[in-house]
């Protein structure tokens, strides 16, 4: 049976001071993945920032996601002011962005993409290489 027919929604975690930021983000709009980003904010386990996980995405984290048809993506997860998909900056308010926040290293999730279709992604490695612009 295909990963695909199940819906994936394992633990995730969220820095104190990201989370109101996040919050406040997803609450400002209406897309379907700002509702996607809300819900996700409301079930992740809210830590205070200094006992965040080195392992966890989060904002300005470079992220190796592996797609369900086995295509391995390299981005940097961002505000959505400083998105630039040709540069690898995913918006946290795209449907694969509200997607990973949150995960930890090994952990898959499915995501709906803006097609309506299930898709399933885990995440093989995650750096901490850019907080600028998220404090």
């Amino acid at each position: 049976m295909s990963m695909r027919s199940h819906t994936l929604r394992p633990k995730i975690v969220v820095a104190e001071s990201e989370h109101r930021q996040l919050l406040a983000m997803a609450g400002g709009g209406s897309s379907a993945a700002a509702e996607t980003l809300l819900d996700e904010m409301e079930r992740a386990r809210v830590v205070p920032d200094a006992r965040l996980p080195a392992d966890t995405v989060r904002m300005g984290s470079r992220v190796q996601y592996r797609t369900d048809d086995d295509e391995l993506n390299d981005v940097t997860l961002v505000c959505p002011s400083d998105a630039d998909i040709s540069a690898g900056r995913i918006s946290v308010l795209t449907p694969v962005g509200a997607a990973l926040i949150g995960l930890r290293i090994g952990q898959s999730i499915t995501w709906l993409a803006r097609d309506g279709k299930k898709h399933v992604l885990t995440v093989p490695g995650v750096g901490q290489l850019d907080r600028v612009g998220f404090e």
